[in-house]
């Protein structure tokens, strides 16, 4: 009988299919969950906050969008509510689903303005910045 994937480290676990192998896995240890379509979200641009190359921003966090946060980040140089049609960007408002940079939202964590997380939705490089306690205490599912 064949070893398992998961018996050998070394070979990629071929039971999952390519796009969750190429997406990862989230904060609560399942499959990383879509986070935004509309807007379209991720550093992908596919709707979900997975990372990769070039993702220098880490943005893993499924957010849902506050007025208070939004402030908060247009504040800190970072405006997230105005649209950028060159860029192809909406603009953001209370309710949208935003995949975020974890350092931003651990920022707003400690000043007290951190929006929710949909945690099957954050990819767990947010955990390099963010504990698990910290996120459960903005679960928004």
């Amino acid at each position: 009988m064949a070893a398992a994937a998961e018996d050998r480290p070394d070979e990629p676990d071929r039971s999952a299919s390519p796009d969750a192998r190429r997406k990862g896995r989230n904060v609560l240890g399942g499959a990383l969950k879509d986070c935004s379509h509309a807007p379209l979200t991720g550093w992908h641009r596919d709707g979900c906050c997975s990372t990769g190359m070039g993702d220098d921003g880490v943005h893993v966090v499924c957010a849902v969008m506050t007025d208070e946060f939004l402030a908060f980040s247009k504040a800190r140089g970072n405006d997230l509510s105005s649209p950028m049609p060159m860029h192809g960007f909406p603009g953001l408002q209370a309710g949208d689903q935003w995949c975020l940079c974890a350092p931003r939202w651990k920022e707003a964590y400690d000043a007290g303005q951190a929006p929710m997380v949909v945690l099957e939705a954050t990819h767990m490089a947010a955990l390099e910045y963010a504990s698990l306690e910290e996120l459960q205490q903005h679960a928004a599912d």
